[in-house]
């Protein structure tokens, strides 16, 4: 495409890139190698074994590893939930309700906790929880997951709304359709790949997200990231790279479902 510039023509882009993407990526390799290694020791190698995955799961740490997981689990799936709902009403008012007063500010205020480093976020929920009453808690953790989590549901559900002409609806409704049925009949099914991924994506977030949690989880409340942290005080062991590496995988394999889910989308529109 004329205008485009080729960056990999650019001296040096592929050293910098390959010494970028190994600072990023090769902790998560060791990481992973280790928690298959066979000695209870971190750094020496003794053999390859599956026993700190086992321990995750029946070693004397697994009733918390447990209990913290059904908590990352039920908060991700509510705040995912209730976080998509409100991203899907918000594309629908910015990329179909035209013109209006105090669009751009919606649309900044949405955007919001992109924006906004997350320590940022995780001091001021907290500020505001303590400040109307509400003791930390499962509760507290899910309203805050919510509001972070509404941007990342909202990006592919807006992307797949803006993909889809304005002319399906308007010829759903020349055959005496009621904007209602125009919008759960034909609009909703054929966005229905960009919400998926939004809600992948807003359930990974959530899964994972330890800071925000942190601040706003009160005593004696536990997720998955927060129990990690809370052991590895204590000293890194082989079954926290085991669970580390647990942990990696099911985010990689939601971030690559969204994401192929989110490419279906525009590919059938445009064919049809």
């Amino acid at each position: 495409m004329k205008g485009m510039t080729d960056l990999k023509r650019f001296a040096g882009f592929r050293e910098i890139t390959l010494v970028c993407l190994v600072i990023l990526y090769a902790p998560l390799v060791i990481v992973a190698i280790y928690s298959f290694n066979a000695s209870p020791s971190i750094t020496n190698w003794g053999g390859v074994s599956l026993n700190w995955y086992r321990d995750v799961f029946t070693g004397p740490e697994a009733p918390k590893f447990k209990m913290a997981a059904i908590n990352s689990i039920v908060i991700a799936i509510c705040a995912a939930s209730v976080a998509t709902m409100i991203a899907l009403a918000a594309a629908v008012a910015m990329t179909r309700a035209g013109k209006f007063r105090g669009k751009i500010a919606g649309f900044a205020l949405i955007n919001l906790p992109l924006m906004v480093p997350e320590v940022v976020t995780a001091v001021a929920s907290l500020v505001f929880f303590s400040a109307i009453g509400f003791k930390g808690g499962l509760l507290t953790i899910l309203l805050a997951h919510i509001v972070f989590c509404i941007p990342f549901a909202y990006l592919p559900i807006s992307a797949r709304m803006q993909s889809i002409p304005s002319m399906y609806e308007q010829a759903a409704m020349d055959l005496y359709a009621t904007p209602k049925e125009a919008f759960t009949k034909i609009l909703l099914p054929m966005m229905m790949p960009g919400i998926l991924s939004g809600f992948l994506l807003a359930f990974i977030i959530s899964l994972d997200d330890f800071l925000i949690t942190n601040f706003v989880k009160g005593a004696g409340v536990e997720t998955l990231p927060t129990a990690i942290f809370g052991s590895v005080k204590q000293g890194i062991k082989p079954n926290i790279m085991a669970i580390s590496t647990l942990m990696l995988g099911v985010s990689v394999i939601l971030v690559a479902l969204s994401w192929f889910i989110g490419r279906t989308g525009p590919e059938k529109t445009s064919k049809s």
